[in-house]
């Protein structure tokens, strides 16, 4: 196998299926070797299936080297061991992709506070865990003076940087991994390790639920080669970013920034603000729509 990420070692975490599945099996094709990591849950999270094993057969069947994981990646403990498995198999690590993921919808007024905690583990935790113990192990090796050329790309969502409504613990996990995404860009570009990440649309497990009755969606396995590429030599200068990513369209996602401003020069009176805050509002730019979209800027 040869391609754009030759010889690289990946963990593709959720990868047992839909986009994880993709991942995984394009990274292959692209000559890297793959950690296959994932529990086979349900879209819940519940129960468990061998659907990693089945992955790294179709990549050892095309050629290509991978290995299976179970670990759990919201559990500290199991992420550390995730890492030192590619680390133990394969020599090294070069590439993190955090995918892993689960649903629990339910509008906020019927939320429980397990649905929350699941979906904010999973994803959140999930996406901290390994990034945090890769960047230690990437870190280690700047420090003795190894060269490092290392990626992390995680997942987020539109509903976690534009919002949708019925997944309030879904989208803050999302919107909590942008926000990570940015600061651990920042924190680990200095040992030679670019951090963005995906906003995919596709239509999976996770995504069939929240489409019409006989709808089609984009292909799971297109997001695939935009994750590749930012894992390649050529994507070294790019770190920091979240892009949207559906089928053939690509855009990158402009995040919070300040917008129309009133300075008073001294603390304001509440009293005061009913002439400055509607101001402010009406010149500031709409908030996007779950697209991504600005209303009256669609095209």
């Amino acid at each position: 196998m040869s391609g754009i990420v030759e010889g690289r070692v990946v963990i593709v975490t959720g990868a047992a299926r839909g986009i994880g599945r993709g991942h995984a099996l394009e990274f292959a094709r692209q000559g890297a070797k793959v950690v296959v990591n994932d529990l086979g849950a349900e879209v819940d999270g519940t129960g468990s299936s061998g659907a990693a094993a089945e992955v790294v057969a179709e990549i050892e069947a095309m050629g290509g080297q991978a290995v299976v994981n179970g670990e759990d990646v919201s559990d500290f403990d199991g992420a550390e061991r995730l890492v030192r498995a590619a680390v133990d198999h394969f020599g090294g690590l070069d590439v993190l992709v955090n995918n892993a993921g689960i649903l629990r919808d339910r509008m906020l007024v019927n939320m429980t506070a397990e649905e929350w905690d699941a979906v904010i583990k999973v994803h959140l935790r999930g996406t901290f865990a390994p990034l945090r113990h890769a960047a230690a192990y990437w870190r280690n090796k700047a420090k003795a003076g190894e060269r490092v050329d290392a990626r992390i790309i995680n997942t987020t969502s539109s509903s976690g940087i534009y919002g949708n409504p019925g997944q309030g613990n879904y989208g803050a996990a999302k919107a909590g991994i942008a926000g990570l995404t940015i600061i651990a860009a920042r924190e680990l570009e200095r040992y030679g390790v670019t951090v963005n990440a995906i906003a995919p649309a596709a239509l999976t497990r996770m995504t069939e639920s929240l489409m019409p009755a006989g709808a089609t969606g984009a292909d799971p396995d297109d997001i695939a080669p935009l994750v590749v590429w930012l894992s390649s030599a050529e994507a070294r200068g790019i770190t920091g970013r979240v892009f949207n990513v559906r089928a053939g369209k690509i855009s990158v996602a402009e995040g919070w920034h300040a917008g129309p401003e009133a300075d008073k020069g001294s603390r304001w009176d509440p009293a005061e603000l009913g002439a400055v805050i509607p101001a402010l509002v009406e010149k500031a730019a709409p908030n996007a729509l779950t697209n991504g979209r600005i209303p009256g800027r669609e095209d």
